[in-house]
């Protein structure tokens, strides 16, 4: 096929990916840009949130597996060809899905593309590589264990979470992993690993059609042999929790931390009411975000009671965690608490002005626009989109949609969701 490559130059618009959709029911969005590199990104709608008890940690620990070889290719190959030609590949397991990477330069994207789809869709998973394998995964969930800030938010999650899955750790639980069988690991890669849970994101300074062609003949080579199977459907589908009816409170005390953490949490809607998620990814900006934030100007800036404080909204796909967080000596807990409620009191019951809205609107656009750039950031952007929402109108329209939210839609956002008498509360102590 004959290559026409862009200009250095951005010469066409921010957002202008196509979506194609292969025989097999793979899905493939391509876009080209003018950087010198081309990612591929392989989404699965597929996490730890979709594990039953029995399980929990297979999705992490397969990704592990993939890497150690196919029928094609035996442990180690793989990551010696990509190295060779000077590309990086890893993969991530998260609640709502898989990832797994590649970034090369664009005239080795034929050659290294096959080699990726084949890793995913045709891992030998060895009973013996298994067994060696569990042992650093184990590893890797002792190290876990001994990571405040990873304590920390697992204390934020089970509190968070009382039924939802989301509570329980990614990387699953040690005495789940001691015990799996190497079977249920292929039944689960049968189950899950399949065309029409899968997105194939390529982004990069080669044509569309080229991006596509080279995808689908790559693609097509390495599911030749596998049979058809019937539609997947939807995957489970998993009830909002509802909002905290009460203070609820967990404390716990970590001898290795320096500081005292506090978390104040609310449950909010998740990706599934991908409206409401803007808004308050908005408010978590006006409140904690850069040293204009409310929180940090007030209680960090000007009257010094936190070293550290910050607001976020965590989004999966069935429900979200708006968090505001802060490092800080421990008498100043029940002060930096009543301070971040009265803040909260003040969005919902006093309209936010325009500038601060036009301000924080600008900076949200902006570190979106920004953090978009490289074909990985643009793939990543995509991929997420499509497997936790099904369509890219959320991740081309982001800019848009914040400029459409008014200083009423941030005041019914705030009363709704961010009770001042019923949230939960994370304190971790030193001592």
């Amino acid at each position: 096929m004959t290559s026409v490559l862009l200009p250095t130059t951005p010469t066409v618009p921010l957002n202008a990916p196509t979506i194609h959709t292969t025989d097999r029911g793979l899905t493939i969005i391509a876009e080209q840009i003018p950087v010198e590199a081309v990612n591929l990104n392989l989404w699965l709608r597929v996490g730890a949130a979709i594990e039953s008890d029995a399980i929990d940690g297979m999705a992490h620990f397969l990704e592990h597996m993939l890497f150690k070889g196919t029928p094609n290719l035996a442990m180690g190959e793989f990551e010696r060809r990509i190295e060779a030609r000077g590309a990086i590949t890893n993969a991530a397991t998260s609640q709502d899905y898989t990832h797994y990477y590649l970034t090369c330069a664009p005239q080795d994207f034929a050659q290294l593309a096959p080699l990726q789809f084949d890793v995913v869709l045709n891992p030998t998973l060895d009973a013996d590589d298994f067994d060696r394998e569990r042992q650093v995964v184990l590893e890797e969930i002792r190290r876990s264990a001994d990571d405040p800030r990873r304590r920390n938010f697992q204390r934020l999650a089970e509190l968070a979470f009382e039924s939802l899955p989301y509570r329980r750790p990614v990387l699953g639980r040690a005495t789940t992993i001691e015990q799996l069988p190497v079977e249920a690991m292929r039944e689960f890669h049968r189950t899950w690993y399949r065309p029409d849970a899968m997105t194939a994101v390529v982004v990069g300074n080669l044509p569309v059609e080229d991006l596509i062609t080279i995808a689908t003949d790559s693609f097509d080579r390495a599911i030749a042999h596998h049979p058809e199977h019937p539609p997947l459907g939807q995957l489970h589908h998993f009830p909002c929790e509802s909002s905290f009816d009460r203070i609820e409170r967990r404390e716990a005390i970590d001898p290795s931390l320096q500081q005292s953490r506090l978390s104040l949490i609310w449950r909010v809607p998740g990706l599934n009411a991908i409206g409401q998620t803007y808004t308050l990814d908005v408010l978590a900006s006006i409140l904690g975000q850069g040293r204009t934030g409310r929180l940090v100007r007030r209680l960090r800036e000007e009257r010094g009671l936190v070293s550290g404080i910050g607001a976020g909204n965590l989004s999966y796909r069935f429900q979200g965690v708006f968090q505001v967080y802060a490092q800080l000596p421990s008498e100043h807990i029940p002060e930096v608490e009543a301070e971040i409620v009265a803040a909260i009191a003040e969005v919902r019951d006093t309209l936010i002005s325009i500038d601060d809205i036009d301000r924080v609107r600008t900076k949200v656009a902006n570190r979106f626009i920004f953090g978009n750039e490289r074909p990985s950031d643009r793939a990543n952007l995509y991929g997420y989109f499509q497997t936790l929402t099904g369509g890219l109108e959320a991740a081309i329209g982001y800019s848009d949609s914040l400029r459409s939210i008014s200083a009423q839609d941030l005041r019914e956002a705030a009363r709704r969701y961010l009770r001042d008498d019923a949230y939960g509360v994370v304190i971790a102590r030193p001592e």
